[in-house]
């Protein structure tokens, strides 16, 4: 319980100490005109107020990840509550609050755009064919994986599900923000919270022993073939870090109505979802009795962590947890599945420079942005997660080396994004090289030609940093 309360304690008071201090960093300026009022246009511009764009962010970000990743992690033991405290500090929220800073202050600017701005033309053109089939990914993910569930609870067939899911994501995407999303989100992100903090009452009053962190032991049943460098670092991705959030927030920033609300919305939301995923690797590992516990009951079901999760919630919280269960499996992904392709127009749209205010204009964007999803859905599911996984990763490595190039020409500290940026660098490629399900490379060498890797993309870095002090002096 000490490891877990002391990583809880670390995410709180860092709102209140390495927030303000990238607040001051990006000079947040509450007199400055927003894109929310410059360039509203009723539809993906929309000014709303702070508590609507904290919780819908949230909930854009999170879906599945802080719950099922979570679980997933904890089978690696304590040490992932350090990942997700450090990862949710000094990773996850410096992207998310930097990349939602930076298309607050550049008319916000979707992801792509913002790359080709600070990495250049050539690795804007590729973000924006990358980031376009992750959000389409995202989107077909966040299709299947609830209408399986829903399958399940009604006998409705599967494909029927899809469809159904799939025209709500059509509705969901070519409304403008305020009509679906502002109004039935803010309720989902709240039922998000209060789910978690019902299981924290249970972790702290009921009968229930969460595992000390006593060293960096890979307690994973298998660990030999999931090594936590870099299997973990993957695995838990939402409440951590994740390259997603970094498409997400322009989202908000076309909404929020004030540079200062940058905090509570980016960065705010970011520790949210990490508190909400330390409390899931905690209630794992408590309440099946102990890290192995949690393994042998994953394996026994075939590492389905929805399994987890609603025999978790029903036990400790009764039928309110059954319906909040029922939420986190179902409403939550299906929530970022839309958003995703909401993303994915708005990318699509800024490339190619079309205005949003016409329905006709959004909805020739769409078109063929769904048929790709729904085609994706055909597809074997493991299949399509696997290489979301990695590709989730890889966003966040490019997003924090854009962060890395803005500050750099800003003048200001470029340590804050340098640093997560090369420890992202190594898990991606080492990632891609020895695991099984990529490359599948014997483990050192693979180790040995990611660190070669990283540390040539660093020391590139730090001549751009020696060409920008002298062309400064």
């Amino acid at each position: 319980m000490i490891t877990f309360v002391l990583c809880l304690t670390l995410l709180i008071v860092s709102y209140f100490t390495y927030a303000k201090y990238l607040e001051r960093t990006f000079e947040a300026d509450p007199s400055r005109e927003v894109p929310s009022k410059s360039c509203y246009d009723g539809v993906d511009y929309v000014p709303m107020p702070v508590w609507k764009t904290f919780l819908i962010q949230l909930l854009n970000i999170a879906g599945l990840g802080p719950i099922f990743g979570a679980l997933l992690g904890a089978t690696y033991g304590p040490v992932a509550f350090l990942w997700i405290t450090f990862g949710g500090i000094f990773f996850g929220a410096v992207q998310d609050y930097t990349s939602g800073m930076i298309s607050l202050q550049n008319k916000g600017l979707s992801f792509p755009e913002i790359v080709g701005k600070y990495l250049g033309l050539t690795c804007k053109q590729v973000m924006r064919v990358f980031t376009v089939l992750l959000m389409v990914l995202v989107g077909a993910v966040f299709m299947i994986g609830p209408a399986g569930l829903l399958s399940g609870m009604t006998g409705l067939g599967l494909s029927s599900w899809v469809w159904i899911i799939l025209a709500y994501y059509v509705v969901a995407t070519l409304l403008p923000i305020d009509k679906i999303i502002g109004k039935i989100y803010p309720v989902f992100g709240a039922a998000l919270i209060f789910m978690a903090l019902g299981l924290l009452g249970v972790l702290f009053f009921g009968d229930y022993t969460i595992p000390e962190l006593t060293g960096l032991r890979n307690m994973k049943a298998d660990a030999a073939a999931f090594p936590i460098v870099p299997t973990l670092f993957i695995t838990i991705a939402c409440g951590a870090i994740s390259g997603f959030h970094a498409t997400q927030s322009p989202l908000m920033a076309r909404c929020v109505t004030s540079e200062r609300q940058g905090r509570p919305v980016f960065f705010g939301a970011m520790i949210a979802e990490s508190i909400i995923a330390m409390i899931w690797a905690a209630a794992g590992m408590a309440f099946f009795g102990g890290v192995g516990g949690l393994n042998t009951a994953l394996a026994e079901h075939g590492g389905n962590a929805a399994w987890a999760v609603d025999v978790i919630s029903k036990t400790t919280l009764g039928k309110v947890g059954g319906i909040l269960a029922l939420l986190g499996v179902v409403a939550a992904p299906i929530s970022t599945g839309d958003t995703a392709f909401r993303s994915a127009r708005l990318i699509v749209a800024d490339f190619l420079g079309l205005e949003q205010r016409s329905f006709r204009k959004r909805l020739y964007i769409c078109i063929p942005l769904f048929a790709a999803g729904y085609a994706i859905t055909l597809m074997e599911f493991d299949v399509v997660w696997r290489y979301f996984a990695w590709a989730n990763q890889t966003l966040s490595v490019v997003a924090l080396w854009a962060v890395s190039v803005y500050l750099l020409q800003k003048g200001k500290n470029v340590w804050i994004a340098f640093v997560p940026a090369s420890a992202m660098t190594f898990v991606t490629s080492s990632y891609l090289l020895v695991s099984g399900q990529m490359f599948g490379m014997g483990y050192t060498l693979g180790m040995v030609l990611a660190g070669c890797f990283t540390l040539f993309v660093m020391l590139y870095f730090i001549t751009l940093m020696r060409r920008y002090g002298k062309t400064a002096a």
